[in-house]
């Protein structure tokens, strides 16, 4: 069973930088899809970006295309979440969360491993 936690997560001003980590602190990211969700304030769940481990495939929300970067170390075996360019809409607590390579993993019902979440807030 694999237990990710995420890092990185504050407060930034609009057009700036933060870059999120998500590290499994039990198990590993092998033969797994990896994939950020955040829930913004008094709104549903939403998914931001996926990356099927070993990097065959990554993919993201298109409001953030162009702006977030998904990324994998396997060495370390992490995943990270470059965001630049953030707006006051990305505010949200980001969740990384850890399923099987096959499914519907645009859904987070695909995902059974999650972590405890970031806040990241974006000021203007």
């Amino acid at each position: 069973q694999v237990q990710p936690v995420e890092s990185g997560g504050g407060l930034v001003q609009v057009g700036g930088s933060l870059r999120l980590s998500c590290a499994a602190s039990r198990g590993t990211f092998s033969d797994s899809n990896i994939a950020w969700f955040r829930r913004p304030p008094g709104k549903e769940i939403q998914f931001v970006a996926l990356t099927l481990w070993d990097g065959y495939r990554t993919d993201y929300r298109d409001s953030v295309k162009g702006r977030f970067t998904i990324s994998e170390d396997s060495a370390e075996n992490k995943v990270f979440l470059q965001m630049n360019n953030l707006k006051p809409e990305d505010t949200a607590v980001y969740y990384c969360a850890v399923g099987p390579r096959r499914g519907n993993y645009y859904y987070y019902t695909h995902y059974p491993y999650w972590g405890q979440g970031t806040q990241v807030t974006v000021s203007s």
